[in-house]
């Protein structure tokens, strides 16, 4: 949580945009775009594995919807909570739809999920290594890498997002830490 989310006085402004976007104001739905566009970016960069341009057809499919449902909204959380969930949301079922195009399109030899290799979009050589080492795992593990370890959900809120058992969502999490620790250590 930044300060400026602690801040009740933007609470009370955020409140106010998400009243006058759900009237169909547009200019007050671009305020709240711009207010949460990074960090929907990036926890649907890391699940799209690095992937910049998969990660921006994500974001943008994110937003789209969050207007279309945006009267759905009932102000239970804060905006941003519900507008994250629901860019998760929408980069599992993205993800569940390419895993199901493969099986179609390709025989597969061994396993159905893919590694993804992006640019990272960071400097710090160190952070590169960590991001290539989190884009190269596994769809599974890295999702769930993801939304535990950066995002902060709970094995079961990852189980309700990603449809997995909560013993599953713990086996890939220690999947995903032990092959990226691998990795980092080569």
């Amino acid at each position: 949580m930044t300060s400026w989310d602690a801040d009740p006085a933007h609470h009370d402004d955020e409140s106010g945009l998400v009243d006058r976007a759900v009237s169909g104001d547009r200019a007050a739905f671009e305020q709240l775009y711009r207010r949460h566009r990074d960090r929907v970016y990036g926890v649907v960069w890391r699940i799209a594995g690095g992937d910049a341009a998969l990660a921006e057809d994500l974001l943008q499919e994110a937003f789209v919807r969050a207007w279309r449902k945006l009267d759905s909204f009932r102000g239970d959380s804060r905006f941003g909570t519900w507008l994250h969930r629901l860019a998760v949301n929408v980069a599992l079922s993205d993800r569940r739809i390419r895993v199901r195009q493969v099986h179609r399109e390709t025989a597969l030899e061994g396993t159905v999920e893919r590694s993804a290799y992006g640019e990272p979009d960071v400097r710090a050589p160190e952070q590169m290594d960590l991001e290539r080492a989190i884009a190269q795992l596994p769809e599974r593990a890295r999702t769930v890498l993801v939304l535990f370890d950066v995002e902060g959900y709970s094995h079961a809120e990852i189980a309700d997002m990603t449809g997995m058992a909560v013993g599953s969502s713990k086996a890939q999490l220690h999947r995903a830490r032990r092959l990226v620790r691998e990795d980092l250590e080569k």
